[in-house]
Order: C-alpha cells, then sequence, then structure tokens
C-alpha cells in the first residue's frame, strides 16, 4: 500500500516536512559515501529554513502541553491504562523540557560555526561547493567515513528535540483516526465532514497495483479527492473507473 498524507492546516503541513526531512537526514547520515554526506549537511540547512520561523517552537510547545492536559483529564477512567498514561504523559514531558533549553529558534547554535556557514551561502548555488568554491569542505569530504559521521551526528544533535516532539505529536495524531474503507465511484470521492470536530489530517492508502494516484484537497467542511493515472505522455490523466482505498482521519 501507498499511503499519501494530506494536512488541513500549516501548522501539520509543517510538521510533515520537518518529519520528511528528519527521516532523510537520519537516511543520509547512516551512509558512508561523501556525497550522501553532503546532502545531508543541505538536509540540516533545510531544517534549519523550516525551523526559522518565529512562532515554530512556540507551536510545538503548545501542542505539547495541550496534550498532556487531555491525557491528565482521562486519569481514573477505567478504560485506560494508567501505566500507558504515564509512560506518555513522560514522553511529552522529556520533549517539552528537551526544546524548552534550547536557546532561540531550531538550529540556532551552529549559525554560530563560521565553517558551517560558509557552506550553507554557497549550497544552494550550482555547483556552488566545487573544491575550488570551499577547499576547507572538499577536504573535510575525504575524511573517513567515521568521523564525517560524528560531525554529522554532534550537528543534528542540536535538532534532535525538535525531531523527536514532532514524532511524538504526529504518532498522536495518526493514531487518533479509524480507518474506512471506501469506493471512488468513476474515480472521484467527495465526504462532508462532521461539524463539531477539528480534523487536521486526512490519510489515505491505496494499494498501488491499481495504478492511481489521488489528487486530495479539502477544508474543515469537507474533503475531495480525485483519481489519476500517470499515461505514456509523462502527464497526469483523469480516472473513469471505480477505484478503492482506505481512508483515515485525524483529529
Amino acid at each position: 500500500m501507498i499511503l499519501y498524507e494530506y494536512p488541513f492546516n500549516e501548522r501539520i503541513r509543517t510538521y510533515l516536512r520537518l518529519e520528511h526531512l528528519f527521516v532523510r537526514l537520519g537516511t543520509l547520515m547512516a551512509r558512508p559515501d561523501p556525497l550522501d554526506h553532503h546532502f545531508a549537511l543541505t538536509t540540516i540547512f533545510e531544517v534549519m529554513d523550516v525551523g526559522a520561523r518565529a512562532d515554530l517552537k512556540s507551536d510545538v510547545l503548545k501542542d505539547l502541553d495541550k496534550q498532556k492536559q487531555v491525557l491528565n483529564g482521562y486519569r481514573g477512567n477505567p478504560a485506560i491504562s494508567e501505566g500507558v498514561l504515564d509512560k506518555i504523559i513522560d514522553q511529552l514531558d522529556q520533549g517539552f523540557s528537551g526544546l524548552n533549553s534550547l536557546p532561540g529558534k531550531a538550529g540556532q547554535s551552529l549559525t554560530e560555526n563560521d565553517w558551517l556557514m560558509s557552506i550553507r551561502s554557497r549550497i544552494g548555488i550550482p555547483g556552488g561547493t566545487c573544491e575550488f568554491d570551499l577547499p576547507a569542505y572538499f577536504a573535510w569530504q575525504h575524511r573517513s567515513a567515521g568521523e564525517r559521521q560524528a560531525q554529522l551526528h554532534q550537528w543534528a544533535s542540536t535538532l534532535a528535540p525538535l525531531a523527536e516532539s514532532i514524532q511524538l505529536l504526529l504518532k498522536m495524531l495518526r493514531d487518533s483516526g479509524s480507518p474506512q474503507k471506501v469506493v471512488a465511484v468513476g474515480g472521484q470521492f467527495q465526504q462532508n465532514l462532521p461539524q463539531g470536530r477539528t480534523f487536521q489530517l486526512l490519510r489515505l492508502a491505496i494499494d498501488p497495483a491499481q495504478g492511481m494516484i489521488p489528487e486530495i484537497s479539502g477544508n474543515r467542511l469537507m474533503v475531495s479527492i480525485r483519481l489519476m493515472r500517470h499515461e505514456a505522455d509523462d502527464r497526469l490523466h483523469s480516472c473513469n473507473e471505480d477505484g478503492s482505498f482506505e481512508l483515515t482521519l485525524c483529529s
């Protein structure tokens, strides 16, 4: 199954983008090749760019605290395991403390590293990190894989509290939904959203054997999905046949 996710607001959209970058960073750092480490650095800089939003850290802290308050409201409920509840609340507390202890925005401590910032200033220029432009960076790429990985982990550790907090918040959000199997008749599907609930994320799982690609749009009132096919002319064309998928709305 291929899983697609569609955020209903800008905050969740930012969280998903950061999660995507953190997953990529972890994959690239684990590899030994200098080219992978070049793109790991690029990813760190992308995280810093996304994290430069003035209200990002505040949003994450507010969400962590909000989730804690919601979970505390379940105390005394016989259907809820107190041990599991305590464990999740402890994770929220650790995430809050770790993120709150970081000074400034995401990766702000890295901006004090002149060598890293010299790379960052040129990495967006096509071919801007050639050996004649950044000889010190070229020499770094010739160090042992273990030495490069150790430094990458050191730099990435400054972003770890943000990564862990967003991972926890998105997991809790995803776990809040219940999947339902639906059919898009003639390749089209629309659903009015229940009033009184604010959904933040749509998840759509579809069998790749159908060869269909969902185009998703939505707001607080309704969601619309159109199934497309990638044809031989390298363009997306609307499907006219029925398609099935699993839909989950998370609040």
